[in-house]
C-alpha cells in the first residue's frame, strides 16, 4: 500500500509532466499490462507512463469501500482484500487486469447478475484529462457526464488515476454446483430462473456444445467438506464435466480461469501433464500467456511458422452480451457458423436502473446473456469474415459487443451502435483538442 499523500505526489508529477509537454503531439498511454486482444498500428506519438499508478491507497473496512490507483492490478487489490473477508463486487477473470482497464472497457465476472459490470460499483474517480488537469468524477458531481460516461472510452477520454471500488462481504469457502444440461431452450430458462431467485453469489456456465451446456451457482460458505485445487496439475474447465459439487477457497474461486486462461492455455501445450509439471506451477498463469502472446506478435517467423503448420486462420475473439430471450437463438447461430468450444456464458444485469452508462447502455431490468469465445477459426475467407457474422447477429438480436478485440464496423454502424452523439459531447468537453484518438478510430481503426 501507499499514503495518500504518496499519491497526491505521483498525481500532480504526472499532471504537470503532461501540462508541459502538451504541444508534443498524440498521446499514448505507457503501462505494464495490457489485456486488448486487437493489435494497434505503430505510429509516432508521445507517450505517457501512468505504470507506477499500481498501488492500493486504503481499505475501508468498515464503509466496504478500497482506494486504489488505476493501474493496479485485481491480483493486488484481491489481496488486501480478502484478509477482512472482503472482495470487490466484480473482479474480471484474470489476475492480469487493472482496475482503470476494467473501468475504461467493460469487466465482467460471475457476479454480475447481480453488481452488473464493473464500472457500475465504481463509487468515484480521478481522471487525468488529455490537458493535464485532474478531475474527481462522482456521480453527484459537476463531472457526473465524465463519471457516466467513462465506461466504454478505452481512454479516449482520459485516464483514470485513482479509483473507489465497492467491496462486499465474502466468507472463506465457495460451494460450486455444476448442473448439466442438453437442451440450449431448457439451460437458458434454468440461467434466468436462478439468476431471478438469486439462487447463489456466482453464477456462470460453460458450453461445450449443444448437447453438452453446464450451470454453474457458487454459494459462499464457512466451512469446506475438501478443497479442489486447480492452480497446478488439474484444470478447473475440466471438472466442470466430471463433477456435481466442489469447494474452492474464496481465492482460488476468483482466479479458477486464470491458470489456463479459461482453456486457451492448450495454445502453448501446458494441458499436457508433462509439459505442464515441466511448466511449473508460478508460470500458469494470465500473466506469462500475455508476455507469450505478445512476442508471438511481434515474431514475423513465429506467425509464417504457425501459418505453415495449421494453414490460414481467422481469430476470433470477442465477448458479447445478448438478451436472455434471445441467448438460445444466439448459441444455435455461434455453433452453427463459427464452432469454437467452449464457450463461456455469464448472465449480467444493471446494477442501479436509474443509472445511465451512455457509450455502454443496458436495458434497466433485463437479463443479458455474456458469450465468451477466444479461439481461431480455419479459413479460406476475406479478412473478418466470421467476425462480421458474429457482429451483425449480435445486432439483429439486440446485443452488445465489447471493443477489446478486432472490430469491423463501418463508421456509420459502429457510431449508431455506441451512441455518437453523447461521446461527441464528452470529448468536446475533455478533450476539444483531440490530442487522444477518438473511439471509432481506437477499437476499429487500431490507431
Amino acid at each position: 500500500m501507499i499514503s495518500p499523500d504518496e499519491y497526491v505526489r505521483k498525481r500532480e508529477a504526472v499532471a504537470q509532466f503532461l501540462r508541459a509537454s502538451n504541444q508534443t503531439g498524440a498521446l499514448a498511454l505507457e503501462k505494464t499490462t495490457s489485456n486488448l486482444f486487437r493489435q494497434r498500428i505503430p505510429e509516432p506519438r508521445h507517450k505517457l507512463d501512468v505504470r507506477h499508478f499500481n498501488q492500493v491507497i486504503h481499505v475501508d473496512v468498515q464503509a466496504r469501500v478500497a482506494e486504489v490507483e488505476g493501474m493496479t492490478t485485481y491480483e493486488d487489490l484481491v489481496r488486501e482484500t480478502l484478509p477482512f473477508q472482503l472482495m470487490p463486487a466484480v473482479v474480471p477473470q484474470l489476475k492480469s487486469i487493472t482496475i482503470g482497464g476494467a473501468l475504461a472497457g467493460v469487466g465482467i465476472e460471475s457476479s454480475s447478475f447481480t453488481y452488473g459490470f464493473v464500472h457500475e460499483t465504481i463509487l468515484e474517480m480521478d481522471i487525468l484529462l488529455p490537458d493535464g488537469t485532474v478531475v474527481a468524477a462522482a456521480k453527484d458531481n459537476a463531472h457526473r457526464d465524465l463519471f457516466f460516461g467513462f465506461a466504454n472510452s478505452y481512454g479516449t477520454l482520459g485516464y483514470a488515476l485513482k479509483v473507489k471500488v465497492q467491496l462486499v462481504p465474502v466468507e472463506k469457502f465457495v460451494r460450486l454446483r455444476h448442473e448439466r444440461y442438453s437442451d440450449l431452450d431448457t439451460y437458458f430458462r434454468a440461467l434466468g430462473r436462478v439468476c431471478q431467485d438469486r439462487q447463489g453469489d456466482f453464477v456462470d456456465g460453460t458450453m461445450f456444445d449443444e448437447q453438452e451446456l453446464y450451470l454453474t451457482t457458487g454459494k459462499c460458505v464457512d466451512r469446506a467438506e475438501w478443497l479442489s485445487d486447480y492452480t497446478y496439475r488439474s484444470i478447473y474447465y475440466r471438472s466442470i464435466q466430471q463433477k456435481t459439487v466442489d469447494y474452492l477457497t474464496i481465492h482460488d474461486y476468483l482466479w479458477r480461469w486464470d491458470t489456463d486462461w479459461f482453456w486457451c492455455s492448450k495454445h502453448f501445450f501446458v494441458q499436457r501433464p508433462v509439459v505442464r509439471w515441466l511448466w511449473g506451477r508460478k508460470r500458469l498463469c494470465s500473466t506469462v500467456y500475455w508476455k507469450l502472446r505478445n512476442k508471438f506478435n511481434r515474431s514475423p517467423l513465429a506467425q509464417r511458422v504457425a501459418k505453415a503448420l495449421t494453414g490460414r486462420q481467422e481469430a476470433v475473439i470477442q465477448d458479447v452480451e445478448i438478451p436472455l430471450e434471445h441467448a438460445a437463438e444466439f448459441a444455435r447461430f455461434f455453433n452453427r457458423e463459427i464452432g469454437i468450444t467452449p464457450v463461456w456464458i455469464c448472465p449480467v444485469m444493471a446494477y442501479d436502473p436509474s443509472a445511465s452508462y451512455p457509450l455502454y447502455p443496458m436495458t434497466p431490468g433485463k437479463l443479458y446473456v455474456n458469450f465468451g469465445f477466444w479461439d481461431a477459426v480455419s479459413t479460406d475467407h476475406e479478412d473478418g469474415y466470421f467476425d462480421k457474422k458474429v457482429e451483425a447477429k449480435v445486432r439483429e438480436l439486440y446485443g452488445k459487443k465489447s471493443l477489446y478485440s478486432t472490430a469491423y464496423y463501418s463508421r456509420e454502424d459502429f457510431w449508431q451502435l455506441y451512441n455518437e452523439p453523447a461521446y461527441r459531447a464528452l470529448k468536446a468537453r475533455y478533450d476539444p483538442t483531440a490530442k487522444l484518438k477518438d473511439l471509432y478510430e481506437k477499437c476499429v481503426l487500431k490507431q
